[in-house]
């Protein structure tokens, strides 16, 4: 079993559907390949590129990573089109991640509320008529810690296998005793947490952007490498024993990084980093397929590895053939962990 573990669905009007009002308007400005959302009187929501099929051909060939995607699958519209897609790309299994909800979509817990449920209903009703080849991960609104555990309740009914969250929560990161709840309810429900590359504190995003507007790897990428390294030396895998954990779409080429500066830092109070690190601690790190695995695997071992194709997406994660690419990596003996054994056991699968 090949399973995408970071796969998207871009939201359209269907996604709200179950709203009984003041549903989010779509829009694309003139001239922009961007779609946003208008919720609550601000525009929100990371502005997906919406490519047409000439558009995801030149990008490809521009960056030599392959995002061509059948607009109907990209979209939805046609479930059995994205599993015929997975079918020819070699993939048994996509685990679904959102768009919109890469950052904030609203300030108040009244807004925020109703947003989650109806995408949480949405995306389940799409792996239902999956069959099993779709599974996703739960978006909990976090501005109201009770409607969030009611959501990771509901989802886990209805084959939820992860819970997401963006490396920056407003104005928490997420080591804040505030999220003790759901992690604790996430590990009662054996629901791993997903921190997927993204930003939800918009004071953050702003001020980066005053200095480097357009910077996703300042916005997003940074906030996820700071996340885990948050998490370790607050000891929160520790102090959650039943929870597994998984970081999307930064690739793996920093952890070495990370773990020297982890290493010193215990050391400083008298604690060490044992071989076996990322495994005693349930942590697994998606890594693209550019990554140096042979030396990555020497360093922190090949059993906490996943890979994703980010599918869906136009960006400098996306490639839609990573899995394909991975496989025929005769050189490492243990690929089919990265493929199969690892995000099995990551989200219970």
């Amino acid at each position: 079993m090949r399973i995408d573990a970071d796969a998207h669905v871009v939201e359209n009007d269907a996604t709200w559907r179950d709203m009984p009002a003041d549903r989010p308007l779509g829009f694309r400005p003139p001239s922009s390949d961007r779609r946003f959302w208008f919720i609550d009187g601000k525009v929100r929501g990371l502005g997906a590129r919406v490519l047409n099929p000439e558009q995801m051909a030149a990008f490809s060939s521009a960056t030599g990573r392959d995002v061509r995607v059948p607009e109907d699958s990209r979209d939805f519209e046609d479930v059995a089109a994205r599993i015929a897609h997975m079918d020819a790309l070699g993939i048994d299994v996509q685990v679904l991640s959102p768009t919109i909800f890469l950052e904030q979509v609203a300030d108040r817990p009244e807004v925020e509320v109703p947003l989650c449920r109806a995408y949480n209903r949405w995306v389940a009703s799409l792996a239902e008529a999956g069959k099993g080849r779709l599974r996703w991960a739960v978006v909990p609104p976090l501005l109201a810690m009770d409607e969030a555990l009611a959501e990771l309740r509901w989802a886990r009914e209805r084959g939820a296998c992860a819970v997401f969250l963006r490396p920056i929560e407003g104005r928490r990161l997420l080591q804040d005793p505030y999220f003790a709840p759901l992690y604790r309810m996430a590990g009662d429900l054996d629901l791993p947490i997903v921190i997927h590359v993204g930003n939800a504190c918009p004071e953050n995003k702003d001020f980066v952007s005053q200095y480097h507007p357009g910077s996703a790897f300042w916005k997003f990428r940074l906030p996820l490498i700071g996340a885990f390294h948050a998490l370790v030396m607050a000891e929160v895998p520790e102090a959650f024993p039943r929870v597994r954990w998984g970081f999307l779409e930064a690739g793996a080429s920093w952890l070495p990084v990370v773990m020297h500066d982890v290493r010193r830092r215990l050391a400083m109070s008298g604690r060490r980093v044992d071989a076996d690190f990322l495994r005693s601690r349930r942590m697994y790190v998606a890594c693209d397929v550019a990554d140096d695995l042979e030396y990555l695997a020497r360093q922190v071992g090949e059993d906490n590895f996943i890979i994703g194709t980010d599918y869906g997406h136009a960006d400098t994660s996306s490639n839609v053939e990573a899995l394909a690419e991975l496989r025929g990596r005769t050189e490492l003996p243990w690929v089919d962990k990265i493929l199969s054994a690892n995000p099995r056991r990551l989200f219970g699968i």
